[in-house]
């Protein structure tokens, strides 16, 4: 059956769901929900324990490990790890923030020592040294909590550091461990444990001293965060059919990644919020995730001091902040950073034009990194497409500095692809006001041989993929900038941008629904919604949420959202404005969804009588009115009524729609479903042929509603 929700352009819009799968037609919010037959939810992202590959011997044994987790640790898990294994039904937006920004950085700290000891001096020191490098830091005593605790970790890279006794058992049950980069052995007698330590890869020297981990760490978490830049890829032909014409589906091939860039990129740069008045939220922000209160003073107090690229480049939390807000997509974390974000891009641009007469020609610059198979493999694939870097790009013209990162990458772990860039930047080619790019060692905190650093959302052509010949593991990946001065990346940009159009953030919170992130969608409008500054914003978030957890199927939840956005727009809309009809329309999915059919014809009707009104006889959206009516009736068993309305349904999508669109298969079936309901299979065959006829020519063989139809 064929219930949607409208999509006037309106402000107040949230398009909605079909109960039969089908094209989905979108609101001015632009996102459809899933049908209520469906259920949404995050599944446990735990690792698997499995072979341990030795790196002396090359023998692998299969260990197991099923351990009990205290309360105490059951309670860590469930605050600390960032996916659960409960729904997203069983969260609440607040428990949900909490676990998405527990992490702020790309990476942790695990400690196991059965000794540990918070309260003793020594102790201490050695926490606040290693604050200075990371924010996380967990801390075990016992070895099965430990263990547990790694398991659950998904999304960030762990450094674990352990004591002699401990990891001489630990280490053979977790080294596979996806997410564990490296682990240092802490322990004053080094030459009892240099001898099985060396037989396991991931273990980087026995260490008698904090500091000389701290040392190890530092180049550690740097490597991390370099390797773990945001990148999204666009195979060849998604380009070129994206680029070519109107067709939605092309769009929709896109990666999300890509459209947030675009649209992010582009809110930040609107802005012009005061950097003295976004500090505060942003220090606030750091210091409930337990960012080291000594960095967090110097930079509120020092900031106006030092440029925007010396920040970056400084060895301190916001760099990896950063990275991490834009890699997850963690809204907090972004609308934090985004006076940041806009600071450094400005710096770039102004530095570029003090620079000019050094990038009067093409030049070469080198990156060098790793990757894992899988984003490789998505990069060899885009071959001829594009690379989008979606956080500001280091690269340097010195080809033996990229060398060293990607000779580091690969030592430190033998299941990446080493990948060199070669990048061929003409500064003819692009507009230095869309992606600036500038020599920074004069600017930088930490200086590299001729580093240039390369705005947020640098776009690259990826023209040659090869292997070198001297390493199996090291490619060459020769790239080309371009950016919106190109006439085909500019028509896809543009249609991204007009697909997602609307203010500032509401725009981002928008293409989060239409590519069905709800619980990034969720965490925006709740910051939004914190600093809604009058009713119109307020009633507007509100039914946003309530569109949410109408598709978390929050049915409850939902309905008080929407009856606090119903209030202000009653109060301040006309009886027959086309955004109190889309509100109703929602309202009455709402229902329809939780099975009081009552209320949801209540509503449907309230928007239909708008829509009669407002629109023109074939608009779309009227067509679906009637369509959601019609199944209403449908659904009680008033079928005569029901074909009334979907007759109407029909008659308008035969005119404002070709003869072969998707839409009019689906309503040729709804119809032949009541008939069917009311024994006149005759006819209900008739209008399922219609449909299968409709279906066969507009959809690929393997569509699944094509077999629902032949089932019919």
């Amino acid at each position: 059956m064929d219930t949607k929700k409208s999509h006037t352009h309106s402000k107040a819009g949230y398009s909605g769901h079909n109960t039969e799968k089908k094209p989905t037609t979108t609101s001015s919010a632009g996102y459809s929900k899933h049908s209520k037959h469906e259920k949404s939810g995050a599944v446990s992202g735990d690792s698997h324990i499995g072979h341990s590959d030795k790196k002396k011997s090359g023998s692998s044994n299969s260990v197991s490990y099923s351990g009990h987790t205290s309360k105490k640790t059951s309670e860590m898990s469930n605050k600390d790890t960032e996916k659960t294994t409960t729904s997203t039904a069983a969260a609440s937006s607040t428990a949900l923030r909490a676990a998405r920004s527990r992490f702020v950085q790309n990476y942790l700290v695990v400690w196991l020592d059965a000794n540990i000891d918070e309260k003793k001096e020594h102790f201490q020191k050695s926490l606040v040294e290693l604050r200075k490098i990371v924010v996380t830091l967990d801390l075990f005593t016992d070895v099965d909590q430990c263990i547990e605790y790694l398991k659950r970790i998904d999304g960030q890279k762990i450094f674990l550091i352990t004591s002699g006794s401990l990891g001489k058992k630990t280490v053979p049950l977790i080294h596979d461990v996806a997410q564990l980069d490296t682990i240092f052995v802490f322990c004053i007698n080094k030459d009892l444990h240099k001898v099985w330590a060396k037989e396991w890869s991931k273990v980087k020297g026995v260490h008698g001293t904090i500091k000389s981990i701290c040392k190890r760490l530092i180049k550690a978490t740097r490597l991390c965060d370099h390797d773990a830049i945001p990148m999204s890829f666009v195979p060849k032909q998604i380009v070129a059919e994206g680029a070519a014409g109107p067709d939605q589906k092309n769009l929709d091939q896109l990666p999300a990644t890509y459209m947030y860039s675009v649209i992010f990129k582009d809110i930040i740069l609107e802005i012009n919020d005061d950097d003295k008045k976004s500090m505060k939220p942003l220090v606030k922000f750091c210091q409930q995730q337990k960012v080291s209160e000594t960095e967090l003073k110097e930079f509120k107090h020092k900031y106006r001091d030092r440029s925007a690229v010396w920040w970056y480049t400084k060895p301190m939390f916001l760099y990896g902040m950063l990275n991490r807000a834009l890699r997850t997509l963690d809204m907090e974390g972004m609308t934090k950073l985004g006076f940041f974000i806009r600071s450094l891009h400005r710096q770039l641009e102004q530095l570029h034009q003090q620079q000019s007469a050094n990038f009067q020609t093409a030049l070469t610059v080198y990156r060098g990194q790793g990757m894992s198979k899988e984003d490789f493999q998505n990069l060899f694939n885009s071959k001829g497409g594009l690379l989008s870097f979606n956080n500001f790009l280091s690269t340097s013209k010195k080809q033996k500095v990229a060398t060293s990162f990607v000779q580091d990458a690969l030592e430190r772990n033998p299941h990446i692809v080493g990948v060199m860039f070669i990048m061929t930047i003409d500064p003819s080619k692009i507009s230095t006001s869309i992606t600036p790019f500038a020599m920074i060692d004069e600017h930088s905190a930490l200086p590299q041989e001729q580093e240039i650093l390369f705005t947020m959302h640098t776009v690259f052509r990826i023209d040659e993929i090869t292997q070198t010949p001297s390493n199996s593991r090291l490619w060459e990946v020769q790239l080309t900038i371009t950016d919106e001065s190109d006439p085909q990346l500019s028509t896809l940009t543009n249609r991204i941008k007009e697909e997602v159009s609307g203010e500032r953030w509401y725009r981002m919170g928008k293409l989060m629904l239409k590519v069905g992130h709800l619980d990034q969608a969720e965490e925006l409008y709740d910051e939004l919604l914190n600093g809604a500054s009058d009713d119109s914003d307020r009633a507007f978030i509100h039914h946003q949420l309530g569109g949410i957890k109408d598709s978390q199927g929050k049915y409850p939840e939902a309905a008080k959202f929407y009856e606090k956005s119903l209030n202000v727009y009653e109060q301040i809309l006309s009886p027959n404005d086309p955004k109190l009809a889309t509100m109703y329309n929602d309202i009455g999915l709402l229902y329809h969804n939780m099975g009081e059919y009552s209320k949801a014809l209540e509503f449907y009707e309230k928007a239909n009588k708008i829509y009669v009104i407002s629109l023109p006889p074939a608009h779309p959206d009227l067509a679906t009115s009637y369509s959601n009516i019609g199944q209403v009736y449908n659904n009680m068993g008033e079928y005569s009524k029901a074909l009334e309305y979907y007759e109407k349904d029909i008659a308008i999508k035969k005119i404002s729609l070709p003869p072969t669109h998707p839409d009019l298969a689906i309503s040729y079936n709804n119809i032949g479903l009541v008939y069917n309901s009311m024994g006149e299979y005759s006819k209900a065959l008739e209008y399922y042929e219609k449909s299968l006829k409709i279906r066969e020519i507009s959809l690929p063989p393997t569509h699944p509603d094509l077999a629902n139809t032949n089932n019919n």
